[in-house]
Formats: C-alpha cells, sequence, structure tokens
C-alpha cells in the first residue's frame, strides 16, 4: 500500500491536518505512527481505511478486507456485546452462526468482563475496546488499523492484543497503530514514523528492552505477556490492585533479541 504527496485539510480556507505525506506499507509489518495530540494521527489512518479523502495526493494498493479500530468508539448502543458481533459479522458476508462463532472466540480471547450478553452502553471504557477490536477481526483484514488500541485495556488484555496483531502480520497483512508512548511504539512496531504537524518522517527503529510477566488472575489462570520495561512497574502494580498475583517477572531484555 502506497501514500504518495497526501494532503488533508477540512474547508477550503481551513488549516491542513496533513501535508505531503509519502508512506510505504508492506504486508506482514507491524508500523507505528506517533506523535502528540492534534498531529494528525488520527486523520492519517482515516485516509488510509479510505474513510476520508485526501484533499490531495494518492493513495494505492488499499485491501478490500479491512479492519479499523477507531480512536472512539461508539458506546450508547442499545444492542449487546453478542447482538453487535453478530450483526457486523453479517454485513461482512458471515452466516449469523459463523458470526456468532468468531465474535465469541474472540471474546474469549481477549477476556471480555460483563458478558457478551451486556448492552454496550454499559461497558467499561475497557471492556467496549475489546468490542472494538472484536469487530475489525471479524473476518481476517489484509489491513488492520488501530488508533491507540491499548487505551483503556486491563492487563489480561495487553499481551492478547499484542499477539493478535502479530498473527495478523504474520498472515500477510498490512498492521498499522498509533500511540503516543514511545516506549509501546518501539516494542511492538517493526517500523516507526512520527507525525508533527501533519508532516510525517521516519523514526531510527532503536532497540527497546522489554520484560517477560506472569501473573495470576483472580480465576486461577496465568497470562503471560511481554512489555516494555519502562512500563513494567505500572503494570503490575495496576494488577496488583484488581487481584491479580505475579508468578514471575524475568530479567529485561532487548526488544530485537527477545523472539
Amino acid at each position: 500500500m502506497r501514500l504518495r504527496g497526501v494532503s488533508k485539510r477540512y474547508g477550503p480556507r481551513g488549516q491542513p491536518v496533513l501535508v505531503d505525506v509519502d508512506l510505504d506499507l508492506a504486508p506482514g509489518e507491524i508500523t507505528a505512527i506517533t506523535g502528540g495530540n492534534g498531529s494528525g494521527k488520527s486523520t492519517l489512518l482515516r485516509v488510509l481505511v479510505g474513510a476520508s479523502r485526501p484533499s490531495s495526493g494518492t493513495v494505492t494498493g488499499r485491501p478490500r478486507q479491512i479492519g479499523y479500530v477507531p480512536e472512539r468508539f461508539p458506546s450508547d448502543e442499545r444492542l449487546t456485546a453478542r447482538s453487535y458481533l453478530a450483526h457486523m459479522g453479517r454485513l461482512r458476508g458471515l452466516s449469523t452462526r459463523d458470526a456468532s462463532g468468531r465474535a465469541r472466540d474472540l471474546m474469549e480471547q481477549l477476556a471480555l468482563a460483563g458478558g457478551m450478553d451486556t448492552a454496550l452502553r454499559r461497558l467499561s471504557k475497557g471492556n467496549l475496546q475489546k468490542v472494538a477490536l472484536a469487530q475489525a477481526l471479524l473476518v481476517p483484514p489484509r489491513l488492520l488499523v488501530l488508533d491507540e488500541p491499548w487505551s483503556g485495556l486491563d492487563v489480561s488484555a495487553h499481551g492478547a492484543l499484542a499477539d493478535i496483531m502479530a498473527e495478523v502480520a504474520s498472515d500477510g497483512a498490512v498492521v498499522v497503530f498509533t500511540d503516543h508512548r514511545g516506549s509501546v511504539v518501539r516494542t511492538h512496531a517493526s517500523h516507526i514514523y512520527g507525525i508533527a504537524e501533519g508532516r510525517i518522517s521516519a523514526m531510527a527503529d532503536a532497540p527497546q528492552l522489554i520484560t517477560r510477566l506472569v501473573l495470576r488472575g483472580p480465576d486461577g489462570d496465568r497470562v503471560t505477556m511481554s512489555i516494555a520495561s519502562v512500563d513494567a512497574d505500572g503494570v503490575l502494580l495496576d494488577a496488583l490492585r484488581r487481584g491479580w498475583s505475579v508468578v514471575k517477572v524475568d530479567e529485561p531484555v532487548s526488544a530485537r533479541g527477545a523472539g
């Protein structure tokens, strides 16, 4: 997938949000876009998935099967998580049975709390984010675009999300995500771009120390995750507050040598 000279402004006299963006996205790679609020990250993602047309420039090679998790996911729906995901699956060509089965598997992988029959508007921010991730994965995407995907997720879902992104990329899809934390993008991305005032530039893919954690949940399930070492203390503290116990913490290693 290729972007050439892509610019975006809202209204004929509006300030440019994207300026002459050139970007190559290859199958099997995970690309991170990092930048501050208002830098143009979310607009760039909307252009990538075709939800917003560029004011100038070209986008070529966009796959037909796209999974997209926007920064804000509708939270006022009366539909249950089960009904919503089954409906989205049918819109994408799945039978009701296949859509329901796929939704159930994804919700188990992401450990949805509250149950599949809870209305979306009654779910917490983190569990709503899990539903948003599931709807993007109901049909295996060839382009997976995630806007701040770790926002609000609980400890148990951090590792699951990283595994899902890696699985999608290993199947030959293009994966793009945004995050404002340098430690996160260095841990999970194979290529990193910074964006500021709508202009994008490649960043050095510096090695990042990661720590492997093994945790046990209140129900006895064990979860293994590899996270940026700078985030380990915060994740451990959050886990303990939620009733988890720590089984093992490995010594930090370079992300490039951790595979």
